[in-house]
Order: structure tokens, then C-alpha cells, then sequence
């Protein structure tokens, strides 16, 4: 029994030990200076490519721009985007470059605490210095909105944080949107965009309980997204198979128009195309559909 009980004991001792290293535990590495001067225009373009607006902006709630967005419902708890508008208390004014750069690429806030995934920063890991410095420079043109986002509402044990650092050691990996050789221009920009900037795979993939994505299942569809909205399959066979064509799907991300005539009415796609890919040139909205279309480039994450 004295046996057993010392097991106990160590054991609990371990496993606090255990605790109190994860939870001291420090994420993400120091950004580089940001040195790169910004480019305003390409970074509002970039902005819009990569849904800040969409997910930051509670516009049906007579919100600002950027000034918080609107409840985001998970099986994990309500998520609510932050303010990311230039007021110093509230949004992100007291930022640095280099702050917003850890932000964007790590997931990681000033406070050095990790972001919840509702916040897409994998697909954004591989964002150049001028990508960051162009958007920095946009973000720095809006007006500032004195008004605190709501708190997260996310029960135990999905709202302790230090939870977080197990699960990007899991599920944080390389967005992979490095050109390929041998492929066009159009298709590794659209690799560079649907991988990246647009990340399709966060709503176009399904997640495991732990709200991980499945490597194995990229791009065939998702029946549990936010909200109980769903996302189909976009995998090329499947989009084939239901009539779209480069054409077709460059223009549906321009108007929302399926081949069928039918339209992204509410749901999260007509919202993207609504504060997102509307906005992209016509080159790019080929782009993606040129990747996608392709029986490889649109069967891998």
C-alpha cells in the first residue's frame, strides 16, 4: 500500500513537473526588424486577398472596418476577432512592425501568449517582409475605433492558453506555397494564394476533434464549419464533376454566380467573395481556379 501510494505521489509530482514546463514554455522565435518600406496599395490588396476584413469587420452589427468582428461559433466556444484598427488601447496601435510580424506569421501575440487557430496565422507563416511591411503600412491608414472586441467565450479546458503550445506542435506546419518548378506562373500563384493569403483549406478541409486540419482529406470539403455552414469539396475531380471550369470558377469568385446560375447567397463563401476575392484582379481569380483545376496542384494542401 506505502508502494502504491509512492507511485501516486511520483507520478503527480511528474506530471505537475510535466504542467509547469508546458505552461513556462516559450513559443515562437524574435522577428527581424522590418526594414522594408510598405506599400500601402498592395497591402490593403493583400489584406483583402487574406479575408481581414471579412473576419474583422462586424458589418452586419453596424460595426467599422476592422474594428472587431463578428461571433465566430466553434464546438470549442465563441471566438471573437480582435479590434485591429490603429486606437493605442483597443486595437493594435502600441504595435511595432515586428510585433505584427510574429502576429501574422507565428500566431503569437505582443504578450508573447499564443493565438487560438480560429485566427488563420498557418496559412500566413510564409508572408515575405514585404508582404508584412505592405500590410503594416495599410493597417496604419485606418481610423481608430476606441471599442474593445468582446472576450472569447470558451470554456475549460479550450481557454487555457499555455493548451495551445501542444497544439501547434501538432498542427502548425509549413503552408507549403513556395512556387514548384516545371509549373505555369498562373498555377504557383495560385498555389501562393490558395495555400496562403486565401487559405481555402481552413474552411475546405475537415478538422479532427482537436480542431486540427486532416493532411490526409485536403480540399474535400467540410459539414462542420462555424455556424453549421458547410464547404464542398474543391478538389479538381469534384469540381469538374459538377461543371466549373477555369472560367467559371474565376468568375464565381468574382460575382458569387455558380455554373448552374445559382448564387453564394449568405454562408461563408458569399462572404468571401463579398469582402474578398471580388476585389482580386482578374489574373488572380485565374490563378486560383488554375491551381485548383489541376488534377495535382488541387488534391494536396
Amino acid at each position: 500500500m506505502r508502494r502504491v501510494a509512492f507511485l501516486s505521489g511520483g507520478t503527480a509530482a511528474c506530471v505537475a513537473v510535466a504542467l509547469t514546463a508546458v505552461i513556462t514554455w516559450p513559443v515562437g522565435s524574435a522577428p527581424k526588424p522590418i526594414t522594408t518600406e510598405g506599400d500601402v496599395n498592395r497591402g490593403a490588396y493583400l489584406a483583402r486577398a487574406s479575408g481581414c476584413i471579412a473576419c474583422h469587420s462586424n458589418f452586419e452589427a453596424g460595426g467599422a472596418p476592422l474594428a472587431g468582428g463578428a461571433p465566430l461559433k466553434t464546438d470549442f466556444g465563441t471566438f471573437y476577432p480582435p479590434n485591429l484598427t490603429t486606437d493605442p488601447e483597443h486595437g493594435i496601435g502600441g504595435w511595432t512592425a515586428e510585433s505584427f510580424a510574429k502576429a501574422i506569421r507565428q500566431g503569437i501575440g505582443p504578450d508573447g501568449e499564443p493565438y487560438f487557430p480560429a485566427f488563420p496565422y498557418p496559412f500566413y507563416a510564409e508572408f515575405s517582409d514585404q508582404d508584412i511591411a505592405d500590410l503594416w503600412a495599410a493597417f496604419q491608414t485606418v481610423a481608430p475605433v476606441p471599442e474593445a472586441a468582446p472576450d472569447h467565450a470558451v470554456g475549460f479546458p479550450f481557454n487555457q492558453r499555455w493548451g495551445l503550445k501542444i497544439w501547434r506542435a501538432a498542427f502548425f506546419h509549413d503552408p507549403g506555397t513556395e512556387p514548384l518548378p516545371g509549373r505555369s506562373a498562373a498555377w504557383n500563384r495560385g498555389r501562393e494564394l490558395v495555400r496562403g493569403a486565401a487559405h481555402c483549406g481552413a474552411c475546405h478541409t475537415p478538422r479532427n476533434l482537436a480542431g486540427g486540419r486532416d493532411p490526409d482529406a485536403a480540399f474535400v470539403g467540410n459539414d462542420a464549419l462555424p455556424g453549421g455552414s458547410k464547404a464542398p469539396s474543391i478538389r479538381a475531380a469534384d469540381l469538374a464533376k459538377n461543371g466549373w471550369t477555369v472560367s467559371s470558377l474565376s468568375y464565381a469568385l468574382q460575382t458569387g454566380l455558380t455554373p448552374s446560375g445559382d448564387a453564394f447567397f449568405g454562408g461563408s463563401m458569399a462572404e468571401v467573395v463579398r469582402e474578398g476575392t471580388r476585389f482580386l484582379t482578374p489574373k488572380d481569380r485565374e490563378a486560383i481556379a488554375t491551381y485548383l483545376l489541376d488534377s495535382d496542384g488541387g488534391a494536396a494542401e
